[in-house]
């Protein structure tokens, strides 16, 4: 079976600047291409796992992210990286939703539809919803990165985030997973697992510029 890592978009791979849904705004995070390439060497799929509210709350349509997915893949292809998949639930909040993280029936999709081994493979987001989703998945463990919302949800959700790993960004990430150090930690799913003590660093959050929508919520 096949490892992979699993990819909130928004915070994790490009600034949040609030429901983006023009080309024009999206801007990647510095250092995601070539983490992404390090950990496509190393063997990895790679998917983006993203809840985009913003159609189901009306602000955009699916053709809208869908040209913003192109612009991300189109970024992505110059340094050598190809996303196996991108999932993403359309739904708002209050509407019903098969996919809509924390549910993990994405990854599960992945596993399903290309062998994805989800005990050897990692969860890497800004929330907690992504931490959950990876670890209702039974990843081997989920990764909090400080930009986007991270540094936010490290502060304000210390004990549930000290299950995690927390990495300044992305690119902290990838080395962090490629190092091998994830080899060697105790899977989030497995019986009398500890509270590991989330790796610090000295990055803090992208800033994004203010919308009249505000910060987007997912």
């Amino acid at each position: 079976m096949k490892r992979a890592v699993f990819l909130d978009r928004d915070g994790v791979i490009n600034e949040d600047r609030c429901y983006i849904h023009r080309v024009e705004d999206f801007v990647v995070v510095p250092g995601v291409e070539l983490a992404l390439r390090r950990l496509q060497d190393a063997g990895f799929l790679l998917f983006v796992v993203t809840n985009q509210s913003g159609i189901g709350r009306g602000y955009y349509t699916i053709e809208d992210m869908r040209r913003v997915h192109a612009r991300l893949e189109t970024l992505l292809a110059r340094a050598g990286v190809t996303l196996t998949r991108i999932y993403f639930a359309p739904e708002a909040p209050e509407e019903p939703s098969r996919g809509r993280k924390p549910s993990p029936q994405f990854l599960f999709d992945a596993r399903d539809e290309f062998g994805v081994d989800l005990g050897e493979s990692f969860m890497v987001g800004d929330k907690l919803i992504d931490l959950e989703c990876g670890w209702n998945a039974g990843a081997k463990r989920s990764l909090l990165v400080r930009t986007g919302y991270g540094a936010e949800t490290e502060r304000k959700e210390p004990v549930k985030v000290a299950r995690a790993v927390v990495l300044d960004d992305l690119s902290a990430a990838a080395e962090w997973i490629v190092r091998g150090l994830g080899d060697n930690a105790e899977s989030d799913s497995s019986v009398g697992r500890g509270s590991d003590e989330p790796a610090r660093g000295d990055a803090r959050p992208t800033k994004s510029e203010p919308s009249k929508l505000g910060r987007s919520v997912s």
